[in-house]
């Protein structure tokens, strides 16, 4: 039980009274704390739901606006500053979870991912071969606190997402793009990916930061009919120095987004597809509208062709933000999709030949890529992993298994545009259903690929190599 310091005032009392009995009638409780609605200090402790069980000084405050606050600071420190904090929500008529000031990372979600990660460990084998890669997407921050969709909570997201670092677990780190919703002024933009790349860049963990179709910041554009907000090269120049910067990345240029990355046999290869030429009308709008339009040119696929040429006894996995065929095998991206998978078939196959595009494709997005896979041995394309689609899915086609994992942004719902998969989750905020991610467990060895997911994912899904 928590035990009463002291409190100040009968009117605080009587308005802890009040909120105490909305509590109960919204049954809106998410931990024992929030009972605590009187402004005071009290003692807290593992009955409470504290850190680590250890015990805390609870001090609830309010500040000039009326709004409630709660603190959290460890008994035994002599620290002034407390450890985490948080506030009433008038929204959610009950507090916020409580954040490390420290991390930005909320102390309940930083538990539950260690309960995941026991839990991928007890399905895994270690050892060469075994290859275990954390799998984020669609993270969509914006410039909102929202309680329901897209919002700051991206940004959060991220940031508990890199606590997997922390796991020893880990050959690589992943996030498959759409880092922010695109649509805030071209300023915010810029700076959200700014802070996006600084939560997710790690000292521990070697990523991949693959761009999305939302990263071009078009969305604001659309919306307000005004000159393109990003420059030329504006994703580009935030988000790739830190990627090929990596000592283990390696890379034919830096122009395109394309890298591989090598743990024992395994190749992991990343592709843009969102790869738009920048044309600017009169009026400073772009022609090709990136949200919109989903491809991949002929520069890209040169550099792809020139990796797996010399990818002799690697088994290979792709990653981009979009699938580039959809379950039918047909073409899911604007332009040279289904190429694409054709190309890496023909790689499988071991054959040898020139790409060609078909007649009334725009001179900007046409093949024309020799290719010779004839003198590559012992090396296979074995899976191909995207987000994109706000769902989980997968699907096997000529032998390469695509594999689709769920945004981990925030999709209430009764909002419009939640797709019908998250609506089936009923994601809340502070729920373990707000965000979603995974650790990918590739088995050479076994022969299967394993994607465990955490919040609004499944727990465990097996495809055999």
């Amino acid at each position: 039980m928590g035990v009463l310091k002291y409190t100040k005032g009968l009117a605080d009392k009587i308005n802890g009274a009040r909120l105490r009995s909305l509590f109960k009638k919204k049954d809106a409780q998410l931990d024992p704390m929030q009972n605590y609605l009187t402004v005071g200090e009290y003692h807290v402790d593992g009955e409470q739901g504290t850190p680590n069980d250890q015990p805390y000084t609870l001090t609830v405050y309010q500040d000039e606006e009326k709004i409630l606050h709660q603190a959290l600071s460890l008994e035994s420190t002599d620290k002034l500053e407390p450890e985490y904090v948080r506030r009433f929500s008038p929204e959610l008529q009950r507090y916020r979870a409580f954040v490390n000031r420290k991390t930005g990372r909320r102390y309940v979600v930083e538990e539950y991912l260690d309960r995941f990660v026991e839990r991928v460990k007890g399905h895994i084998r270690t050892g060469k071969n075994s290859v275990n890669v954390s799998v984020i997407t669609d993270t969509h921050y914006k410039d909102r606190n929202s309680m329901d969709f897209y919002g700051w909570n991206g940004l959060t997201h991220v940031n508990e997402f890199s606590y997997l670092d922390d796991s020893g677990l880990l050959s690589l780190k992943v996030h498959l793009g759409d880092w922010i919703d695109g649509s805030d002024t071209g300023f915010l933009g810029e700076s959200e990916l700014t802070k996006l790349r600084d939560s997710f860049v790690s000292d521990k963990v070697p990523y991949m930061l693959i761009k999305g179709n939302h990263d071009e910041n078009d969305k604001f554009d659309e919306h307000h009919d005004l000159s393109a907000s990003f420059p030329e090269n504006e994703f580009e120049g935030i988000m790739w120095p830190a990627l090929y910067k990596q000592k283990g990345v390696h890379y034919i240029s830096r122009q395109h987004g394309v890298c591989y990355y090598d743990v024992d046999d395994l190749r992991f290869i990343s592709v843009n597809t969102s790869d738009l030429p920048y044309y600017l009308d009169a009026q400073g709008r772009k022609k090709y509208d990136v949200k919109l339009t989903l491809a991949v040119r002929e520069d890209q696929i040169e550099e792809i062709i020139e990796i797996l040429e010399q990818s002799s006894n690697k088994q290979i996995i792709f990653m981009s933000h979009a699938n580039p065929i959809n379950r039918k095998g047909s073409n899911a991206l604007k332009y040279n999709g289904r190429s694409l998978h054709e190309l890496l078939v023909a790689f499988n196959q071991g054959e040898k030949g020139q790409m060609h595009s078909s007649h009334g494709i725009p001179p900007e997005f046409r093949l024309a890529n020799d290719f010779d896979f004839t003198n590559v041995k012992n090396a296979r394309i074995i899976a191909y992993f995207c987000g994109h689609r706000h769902r989980e899915d997968q699907y096997r086609i000529n032998g390469i298994q695509y594999i689709l994992f769920n945004c981990s942004a925030l999709m209430g719902p009764n909002h419009a545009l939640t797709t019908k998969y998250n609506k089936n989750w009923k994601r809340q905020i502070d729920h373990q259903t707000e965000f979603a991610g995974y650790i990918v467990n590739i088995d050479i060895q076994r022969h299967y690929i394993q994607a465990f997911g955490y919040g609004a994912a499944s727990k465990r899904r097996i495809f055999y190599i």
